[in-house]
C-alpha cells in the first residue's frame, strides 16, 4: 500500500502536538492524534503510533504513556525549559527597562509555545508589572548584537550618542559622534552599558546602549588592551554610582549594623568591613566621588555617616548647601 503524502513528517507533526497541546493532566490519546494528523492530510493507524512514539523514544523524547480506564495517552514528560524557569525568563523580560513594551509582548509570545497551550496562561497571568519604565529604542537589541560582534572580532565601533529632549524623543548629542574600542558589557541598575577605551582621551569610559544609535563595526582593530586588564569590572560598577563618573577616591563610612544588607548590596562581600563597637561598622572603599553618590548617602539618612577623607566631607556639605540655596 502506498503511503500518503506527509507521511515523511509525520514525527514532526506528532511532537508538535505533544509540545503544544500535552502535559501530565492533558494527555493526548492515540484517537486524537490520528485525528489531527488527518487535519494536516496525513492518514495513520492507531497501531502505527505506537510504533511512532517508540521511535520518538528511542531519539531522546520523553514520552510518557498514561494508562486508564478512559484509554490513557501520551504527553512529554519534560521540555527543555520547566514551568517554574519559563517564569522566570518571562518574569524578566518584562520587568527589564531595556527591553521595550512590543519587543517583550513578542518575546513573551515565543517563551508561551515552549510553555504548550495549557500552562501558557500562566506566564501571561505571572508577568504584570504596573508601572513599569521601558525603553522606547527599538534599535537597542541590534546594538547589543553589534557590540558583541565587534568584541568578537577585535573591531572598533561607531555610534551617535543621544539625549532626551522635551518633546520626549531622543535627539543626537552636540559632538555626539563617538569611535571607541568596546570591552566589555555591563548590566547595571537595569540598563545595560558598555565600557570602551577612548583613544582620543586615552582612558576607559561607559556608554548606555539604549543611548547609543547607528552603532556600526569598522575595520580598524581595538586597542586599550592594557588600560581594559587594568580594570575590576566588578569593583568599577560597584562604586560608580548610576555609572555616572567623578575622581575615585577611598572613604571611609559609618553604618549601624543593621544597615550591613544595603552595604553588601553596594560594595559586595569584598567590602572592608571593620566593626565599631557593638552597634555599628566602618566600611572603607574606594568610589567615584559625585553627585550620584551622595545622593546614594542622603537617601540612606543621618544614620550614614561619611568619617574621611576630609575635602570628600567637604565636597558633601557643599553639595548639601547648594541643594538648601536653590
Amino acid at each position: 500500500m502506498a503511503k500518503s503524502p506527509g507521511q515523511k513528517l509525520k514525527l514532526l507533526y506528532i511532537i508538535r502536538m505533544l509540545e503544544e497541546h500535552s502535559d501530565e493532566a492533558h494527555p493526548l490519546s492515540t484517537a486524537q492524534i490520528v485525528e489531527r494528523l488527518d487535519a494536516e492530510g496525513i492518514h495513520s493507524e492507531r497501531k502505527s503510533i505506537y510504533d511512532d512514539m517508540e521511535k520518538l523514544a528511542d531519539f531522546g523524547y520523553d514520552i510518557i504513556k498514561v494508562h486508564s480506564k478512559q484509554g490513557g495517552g501520551y504527553y512529554l514528560g519534560s521540555r527543555d525549559f520547566e514551568l517554574p524557569e519559563l517564569k522566570l525568563l518571562v518574569d524578566a523580560v518584562q520587568s527589564s527597562r531595556f527591553i521595550t513594551t512590543k519587543k517583550s509582548r513578542e518575546l513573551i509570545k515565543k517563551l508561551e509555545k515552549l510553555a504548550g497551550k495549557h500552562d501558557a496562561g500562566k506566564l501571561q497571568r505571572q508577568v504584570y508589572v504596573a508601572g513599569r519604565v521601558k525603553t522606547e529604542n527599538e534599535g537597542v537589541y541590534y546594538s547589543i548584537d553589534t557590540i558583541h560582534k565587534a568584541i568578537q572580532e577585535n573591531r572598533q565601533i561607531t555610534f551617535s550618542y543621544m539625549d532626551w529632549n522635551l518633546k520626549k524623543e531622543l535627539v543626537e548629542r552636540e559632538q555626539g559622534f563617538r569611535k571607541v574600542s568596546p570591552w566589555a558589557l555591563i548590566w547595571r541598575d537595569e540598563n545595560y552599558y558598555l565600557a570602551a577605551f577612548d583613544s582620543t582621551d586615552g582612558i576607559m569610559k561607559h556608554y548606555r546602549v539604549d543611548k547609543m544609535g547607528s552603532v556600526k563595526v569598522t575595520e580598524d582593530k581595538r586597542d586599550g588592551m592594557n588600560a581594559f586588564e587594568q580594570v575590576d569590572l566588578a569593583a568599577y560598577t560597584n562604586r560608580t554610582f548610576g555609572m555616572y563618573g567623578g575622581e575615585e577616591e577611598t572613604v571611609t563610612l559609618r553604618f549601624p549594623n543593621k544597615l550591613i544588607g544595603v552595604v553588601m548590596d553596594r560594595f559586595g562581600k569584598d567590602a572592608d568591613i571593620r566593626p565599631d563597637g557593638n552597634e555599628a561598622f566602618f566600611v572603607r572603599a574606594k568610589v567615584a566621588v559625585s553627585g550620584q553618590f551622595f545622593g546614594w548617602l542622603t537617601g540612606i539618612g543621618k544614620e550614614a555617616k561619611l568619617i574621611k577623607p576630609e575635602f570628600v566631607k567637604e565636597e558633601y556639605k557643599s553639595w548639601l548647601q547648594g541643594i538648601l540655596n536653590e
